[in-house]
């Protein structure tokens, strides 16, 4: 009996040891006029918001972390076609059944029964109003002179969450339709060359539509720490930095 018990109390050590070493996701809480919203940086450019006894997951990606472990779907949404956004199979393990998945009509055909929204349509799903912003490129471009992400292909998304405005800009630069918008409480803009935006364009960005919070993600190689100088003197914008590559980071 000694010898049974002492073989499983090493099994339950070493199970908490291996636990232990990994990475954990951080995430940030915010109230709303509809309880806690919870927002899991999960990697690049995925995140889960959780609201409303809902699980929504953003552009999904298995190569930024296992998603075993992770909640499943009520609903999913997409900002465009590109590989590191769009994870049809991924999408199709994590989906619950009858779980809408919000994507631009580029996206659709690997995705059955997906609801498409086009720039500048507004739905409201699930009890939550969602506004799709155009995302493209205007400046950076391929070798053949087609920007990286063309007007029209890709969808940024504000969702209103219990009168929390939180925008999910996609892969884009910082374009006259971001510049307008209004009263942005929580805003994610991307960070990365060739293929989004540079630290000078999100501070510009971010100095028009005045953020209440500003995540940069999708942002491997760029310096958070410059952009954190370049916003310095905005009182109204509160730069928050979260790790989004540590699920890649041995890989």
């Amino acid at each position: 009996m000694k010898k049974i018990f002492l073989i499983t109390f090493i099994l339950i050590i070493n199970i908490t040891i291996i636990y232990a070493g990994q990475p954990v996701l951080e995430s940030d809480i915010y109230n709303t006029e509809k309880g806690d919203l919870k927002i899991t940086f999960v990697g690049h450019a995925s995140l889960i918001f959780e609201f409303d006894n809902m699980v929504i997951h953003i552009d999904p990606f298995s190569r930024v972390w296992n998603y075993d472990n992770l909640a499943k779907a009520d609903m999913i949404i997409i900002t465009h076609h590109h590989g590191d956004h769009l994870d049809p199979e991924l999408i199709k393990k994590l989906r619950k059944p009858g779980a809408p998945v919000i994507t631009p009509e580029l996206s659709s055909k690997d995705i059955s029964d997906c609801i498409i929204i086009k720039n500048g349509e507004s739905k409201r799903i699930n009890g939550i109003e969602i506004n799709a912003i155009p995302a493209y490129n205007i400046i950076h471009k391929r070798d053949n002179g087609d920007p990286y992400h063309k007007k029209g292909e890709g969808n940024g998304y504000i969702l209103n969450l219990g009168g929390k405005k939180v925008y999910i800009a996609g892969d884009t630069e910082n374009t006259p339709e971001m510049k307008e918008l209004k009263n942005i409480d929580i805003a994610f803009l991307p960070m990365n060359l060739p293929y989004t935006m540079t630290e000078e364009m999100v501070a510009d960005a971010a100095n028009a539509f005045q953020p209440g919070k500003l995540y940069p993600y999708h942002c491997r190689g760029s310096d958070s720490g410059k952009l954190l100088k370049l916003l310095e003197n905005e009182k109204n914008i509160k730069v928050l930095i979260r790790d989004f590559y540590k699920g890649m980071k041995k890989k």
